[in-house]
């Protein structure tokens, strides 16, 4: 078998379908999109054909801190197969992107693997170190969101509804701006958190691979979620809102079951948090999420900073 490492769509060999997070669709939206620049590894067997491919991103990002313009790789769960997720063959796209890429970025992050210990010899070989991770998900296929639901949160949501807090998906231009002026205010002072442009956003949408939802108060937007889907699962992958502002209205919790509810009424079989985060003993966030009825699982996030002495300290810091 052998792996290349392609960096634009118009050179891709036909690809099998699966996951949106790893598709020419996505690879398309992001080559136009500002400050990132995406990488597919492909798997050939001797025929020539296409046995699995990966997407990896490199983002550009600017911080208040050293070294203030840096850039990094991020790859969302382990691609797509033809047959069964293989171990084997996640080693050789991830030992390419890392020849590749490794002196192009300050490091390199795997994230959302569906299962944890997969790819666990493959990038521990490859100078990677896992950080335990929190993963939350939804069911949707065997009981309803209201019968998962905690009874006080459902009650706080239908009162803030009643109060006149409505949730709808982005329709307009004015509610599009409304919602991107939200997410940058909620998401500017969040080391970790990356928004992708306007543009990136938009393409979603028109890819029909999207949904914007937004709370709104007195015409006011005080919630908002975006939900990507992929396969049979929702993923929902960016949020903000003014907590504090309107803080008894709860706009995250009104804005999150609507979110889930539609994903139920759509057929989706589970809704997925993207980044719960760090699995803290305490977690407001968490906790949070866990309201809605949610299942909690660890996982872990891999790194590797691509400068050796760094990656070394980091490495015995987050030791097994």
């Amino acid at each position: 078998m052998k792996v290349f490492v392609f960096e634009h769509t118009s050179a891709l060999p036909t690809l099998s379908t699966g996951s949106f997070f790893h598709s020419k669709e996505l690879m398309e939206l992001y080559e136009l999109t500002p400050r990132h620049k995406p990488y597919m590894a492909v798997v050939t067997d001797d025929n020539g054909q296409e046995v699995a491919h990966l997407l990896a991103v490199t983002r550009y990002k600017r911080s208040l801190f050293p070294p203030y313009l840096y850039t990094h790789i991020r790859v969302i769960g382990e691609g797509v197969y033809q047959k069964e997720p293989s171990e084997q063959i996640f080693s050789l796209m991830v030992g390419a992107l890392k020849e590749r890429l490794q002196n192009k970025v300050l490091y390199m992050e795997f994230s959302n693997l569906s299962q944890k210990m997969f790819g666990y010899e493959s990038l521990r070989s490859e100078g990677f170190f896992p950080v335990r991770w929190m993963s939350v998900h939804n069911s949707l296929h065997s009981r309803t969101p209201e019968e998962r639901i905690s009874d006080k949160l459902l009650k706080r949501i239908k009162n803030a509804q009643q109060r006149g807090a409505t949730t709808t998906t982005v329709k307009t231009e004015e509610e599009f701006k409304a919602f991107s002026k939200l997410m940058r205010q909620h998401n500017w002072l969040k080391p970790r958190r990356f928004i992708p442009s306007d543009y990136f956003f938009q393409g979603l949408m028109e890819k029909g691979k999207c949904k914007i939802f937004i709370t709104k108060y007195h015409e006011k937007v005080i919630g908002c979620s975006v939900c990507v889907y992929s396969g049979d699962d929702a993923y929902l992958w960016y949020s903000a809102a003014r907590r504090k502002s309107y803080a008894t209205l709860h706009p995250n919790a009104v804005t999150f079951w609507e979110s889930i509810k539609n994903a139920h009424e759509t057929g989706c079989q589970h809704i997925r948090f993207m980044d719960v985060g760090l699995p803290f003993r305490k977690s407001p966030y968490r906790d949070f999420i866990m309201r809605f009825g949610g299942k909690e699982v660890s996982t872990y996030r891999w790194f590797r900073i691509n400068i050796r002495w760094v990656n070394a300290i980091a490495s015995w810091l987050w030791r097994e």
